[in-house]
């Protein structure tokens, strides 16, 4: 699984970096999701393989927060991009007309830099905080990957401060995002229901349908995860939910997108026609 999702992302970003056909502002964002999906996997399932391969594993200080900050920084960053792609088909849907001046080059690069940027800035605070946790008791973390309710588990501080500072984090990280794409599709399925026809009301679904089961998906477990007390649920459901948006959605999430995108599809045909030395006829 580790490897079909690296392969699927990597040609997803091989897709749209290289083709002609893909140049519009969508596709460039899911370039940025497939980056972030990489990054996100690649942190995290190397090591929990280690752990199962072994049936245990050690990590060291400083990797565990090395882990805990490319995790924490990668989730946060998606949870901005998958906003700011809603935005996109937001401007799409809502207004056609304007969307080719109003979703400009500089816009699209502006919102990418301020999504990674935002994240791993926000997730910051968090790594300061847990650096300055004390660690006096046993250092056996019952998960598969340094995250923040495990290591604050095995401190022998008072992590008040740190609890109130990760329900705070969680409004401009997961609550805000939400609630902007929430908004962004209540304007969609306005627009969608305006339509008469029911061929262009599924024409118009079909472009954004895709991200609607990402988005749901991703959100569902990340809700879950850090919107619940961490002390008020199992934490072996926790690590089924977790594996959910670590493992299973960056493997589905180029799946999703092409199974359902003439133009990714098309393009994939084309580049393996002239690879394999066929003509094709347009």
């Amino acid at each position: 699984m580790y490897s079909m999702t690296i392969c699927e992302n990597l040609l997803i970003i091989l897709l749209v970096s290289t083709s002609q056909r893909l140049r519009s502002p969508m596709y460039f964002f899911l370039g940025h999701l497939a980056l972030s999906d990489i990054i996100l996997v690649t942190s995290i399932v190397p090591k929990m393989l280690d752990v199962i391969i072994r049936g245990g594993s050690t990590i060291s200080y400083l990797g565990c927060l090395a882990q805990f900050y490319l995790y924490g920084g990668t989730v946060s960053a998606e949870c901005f991009l998958l906003t700011a792609m809603s935005y996109d088909r937001y401007l799409a849907i809502c207004k056609p007309l304007h969307y080719i001046s109003v979703m400009s080059v500089k816009l699209r690069y502006s919102l990418i830099i301020s999504s990674w940027l935002l994240g791993f800035m926000l997730v910051l605070i968090s790594l300061l905080l847990v650096c300055g946790l004390q660690f006096c008791g046993s250092n056996v973390i019952n998960y598969f990957f340094c995250d923040y309710a495990p290591l604050l588990e095995l401190s022998c501080s008072d992590t008040t401060v740190i609890d109130i500072e990760m329900i705070l984090l969680c409004f401009p990280i997961i609550l805000l995002p939400f609630l902007c794409i929430t908004v962004s599709y209540v304007y969609i399925f306005m627009a969608i229901f305006g339509i008469s026809s029911t061929s262009g009301r599924q024409k118009t679904f079909s472009t954004c349908s895709s991200h609607l089961v990402v988005v749901s998906i991703y959100y569902g477990s990340m809700f879950v995860i850090y919107m619940v007390p961490y002390r008020g649920h199992s934490m072996t459901v926790n690590k089924f939910i977790s594996l959910l948006y670590i493992v299973l959605t960056p493997l589905l999430n180029p799946v999703i997108y092409s199974l359902k995108n003439k133009e990714i599809k098309s393009t994939m045909i084309y580049i393996s026609d002239g690879l394999s030395g066929k003509k094709t006829l347009s």
